[in-house]
């Protein structure tokens, strides 16, 4: 399978969001590489993906296939870090695999209840007929955020064109975004938080610039996981890691490393 590690130290999975591309995470990918060897992979299921997703094994798909990537080039234990979507993916790894897990970290992560709104469910069942809704949304989603993060118009522009050629090189698949978005209210969240054991660190951005997934129902993995923190990375919303990703780096760099290596 198409497998990325990039620089050295510490491994940390990084774990793609619902798009289940991983070049929407390169500036994530290129800041953390500096303090950790990343590993990062495009999730099972998408074109640039060799790994089928099978219905039937629902989110252990995506479990299935990290614990596969870090045997694939001999890593025994690594920080687990999802992006949104990739954070509940990370949480059932963390879960099932507390041997593996060094450290825990859920970025901008749909909360242990959070369900998709009535309006998300109904696209989600017609992907390809409700597309154009969700994309016309999108604005309303992202601006605020992008203005906070990008206060000047050039450097906003430059991160647009960067997703942009990211969105053309791999295009979205609106059927696999629902896919995923359909396997939120099918997890069992508050049970995966039981059998966490790593330290985890919750990542959110500022309350009133996320309008993606409600800042407030993040927190509440606080909680429900034992040895947890949360930590707000100010001037950003749902997508902290790729605008702000000096500042998420940094984050993760202090959190990972004082977090106690697993028994061998």
């Amino acid at each position: 399978m198409p497998i990325i590690d990039q620089g050295s130290g510490t491994p940390l999975v990084l774990i793609p969001g619902i798009q289940g591309r991983w070049g929407d995470l390169r500036p994530a990918v290129d800041m953390l590489s500096r303090s950790f060897r990343v590993i990062t992979f495009p999730l099972c299921g998408e074109r640039t993906s060799d790994v089928r997703f099978d219905p039937a094994r629902g989110l252990d798909n995506y479990v299935a296939q990290t614990i596969a990537v870090l045997n694939d080039i001999g890593v025994r234990h690594a920080a687990v870090c999802g992006i949104s979507f990739g954070g509940i993916v990370a949480l059932r790894v963390a879960a099932a695999y507390p041997e593996r897990t060094r450290a825990l970290v859920l970025a901008s992560t749909p909360g242990p209840t959070w369900q998709p709104c009535r309006r998300h469910e109904v696209y989600a069942r017609a992907p390809r007929l409700f597309a154009p809704l969700f994309v016309a949304e999108t604005p309303w989603r992202l601006w605020a955020e992008l203005a906070s993060a990008f206060p000047d118009r050039q450097a906003r522009a430059r991160f647009l064109r960067s997703q942009l050629r990211v969105l053309l090189d791999a295009p979205l698949s609106f059927r696999r975004m629902a896919e995923r978005a359909r396997l939120i209210s099918k997890t069992n969240r508050v049970a995966d938080c039981a059998s966490v054991t790593a330290p985890t660190l919750v990542v959110t951005g500022e309350a009133e610039l996320d309008r993606v997934v409600p800042v407030d129902s993040s927190i509440q993995y606080l909680r429900l996981i034992r040895d947890s923190r949360a930590v707000v990375l100010e001037r950003t919303g749902h997508l902290g890691s790729i605008t702000r990703p000096d500042a998420f780096a940094a984050l993760v760099r202090d959190f990972v490393g004082a977090a106690r290596p697993v028994a061998a």
